[in-house]
């Protein structure tokens, strides 16, 4: 079995074979896979879950044909994608089942912390199954695909279709895994704390205790997790193998041009995207550029994202009560391709979240050639090389923007480090790129399929 494809010796070979070898040849060779796929939500030209379930599929196209059931929030963006003529090659092999819910529902969906919708979303999952058992009944599928949304707590159905009709399921990415850091949320209420504290029990709780989601993991031939924190907690809590697949992946620009003078500027231009809360932690990336300020470090911080008027309000006040109001620059919210153009000039992407699986804008910053300065958790953990970027340990607020502030005054007065790191990004978005991920698991369905046809069913993971 290949497991981490990041730190297994196995996988290193595994992961090395696909990048040394054109595989596409190859795979195209073979008759083309009809793979089922439960993408709750999936959107063209988004990011977050949305983004996430469209470039798996689109990027899966390439090699199978795809059977995808999916809400359908977002019908109008796909209708339109799909009938533009440079992806005709790629949409003929897309075929989308709608189960849509209610707008109230939706709302429920993306209001994070809303439990309610989980009695929904189940509901959803028992029709996709019913959906799925039609399609099996009309298609010769090869494989069931169970890939977002990524918490593991509530697996669908899939995985009973599977036993039903002994079609081979795979599930994952598989997130939601992880445990909040508790000594991140000073500050919060004392009702969050609880939340959060409960959350992580919970969490603990229904990987080993809840019947369907073990079902599902039992059933599954093979399993991806999302990170590191997903893999241990299934090898730890069920006994299960499992492959890491960051949910997200970079793009290849060939036409992009590094160019060094970038990093040459008096002034250090650093970016913030993201969700003005409690997660991404904006109040860490003001403090350090502060603290870094004080050094006679020239730094101009660039914020991109909105959050609620007070939270708003809260950091803008912060910024201005140390003194650094006219070094930090509000963009909004703002369409993705000028955050990207503004991660073409800018010197690093400051990350600053302490409860994340793998986080779009890191990957969008390594497809721009941009260093990272993170932390070293989650999925940043495996995604961030020291060749591209840098990372603290998670431990506490206030000495994370010490050691922020101590990185960031390193870089200033070492800018060749930073062209070096984005330098180095060409090769490493090459390995995180959606075409490697894909051509892996399309290779990993291969295998669960010679294993189905020529020993017999195939146990949990290949």
């Amino acid at each position: 079995m290949y497991r981490d494809i990041h730190t297994n010796e196995k996988g290193r070979r595994f992961e090395a074979e696909l990048m040394t070898k054109n595989i596409t040849p190859m795979l195209e060779k073979k008759k083309m896979l009809k793979i089922l796929i439960n993408s709750y939500t999936c959107c063209p030209g988004m990011g977050s879950e949305q983004g996430m379930g469209w470039n798996w599929i689109v990027h899966l196209a390439k090699y199978c044909e795809l059977f995808i059931i999916t809400e359908g929030e977002y019908k109008k963006q796909i209708k339109e994608w799909m009938v533009i003529p440079e992806h005709a090659d790629v949409a003929e092999r897309i075929h989308f089942y709608y189960n849509p819910v209610t707008e109230r529902i939706r709302q429920m969906c993306w209001n994070q912390g809303d439990w309610r919708f989980y009695k929904y979303y189940k509901e959803w999952q028992r029709k996709t199954a019913e959906i799925a058992r039609d399609i099996c009944k009309e298609k010769k599928i090869d494989i069931l695909h169970q890939l977002n949304m990524i918490g593991f707590r509530e697996p669908g159905y899939l995985w009973q279709v599977s036993q039903e009709t002994c079609i081979p399921f795979v599930w994952g990415p598989i997130g939601g895994l992880k445990q909040f850091p508790m000594t991140y949320t000073k500050g919060e209420s004392m009702k969050m704390r609880a939340f959060l504290r409960l959350k992580n029990l919970l969490n603990v709780w229904q990987l080993k205790h809840d019947k369907r989601v073990d079902k599902a993991f039992r059933q599954a031939s093979l399993l991806v997790s999302s990170i590191p924190d997903s893999y241990q907690a299934i090898k730890k809590y069920k006994g299960l193998e499992s492959i890491i697949i960051p949910e997200t992946g970079t793009f290849v620009d060939t036409s992009f041009e590094d160019n060094a003078q970038r990093f040459k500027n008096e002034e250090l231009t650093v970016l913030w995207v993201g969700k003005f809360d409690f997660r991404k932690r904006p109040d860490i990336a003001i403090k350090s550029i502060a603290l870094a300020q004080k050094a006679e470090a020239k730094i101009k911080l660039k914020v991109f994202g909105t959050g609620s008027e007070q939270r708003q309000q809260e950091v803008k006040d912060l910024a201005q009560s140390l003194g650094i109001a006219e070094y930090v620059i509000w963009m909004g919210n703002r369409p993705n391709s000028e955050v990207t153009a503004e991660m073409r000039k800018a010197d690093m992407l400051l990350f600053t979240s302490v409860n994340e699986d793998t986080s779009t804008v890191v990957l969008e910053a390594i497809s721009n050639h941009l260093p990272v300065l993170c932390f070293d958790a989650f999925g940043m953990a495996s995604v961030i090389t020291e060749d591209i970027g840098s990372k603290i340990p998670l431990t506490n607020p206030e000495q994370s923007v010490k050691e922020f502030a101590e990185r960031i005054i390193y870089l200033y007065h070492h800018r060749g480090e930073l062209n070096k790191m984005s330098e180095s990004c060409r090769q490493r978005l090459q390995e995180l790129s959606w075409d490697n991920k894909v051509k892996q698991v399309v290779a990993y369905y291969e295998s669960i399929l010679d294993k189905k046809y020529n020993k017999g069913e195939p146990k949990n993971n290949i």
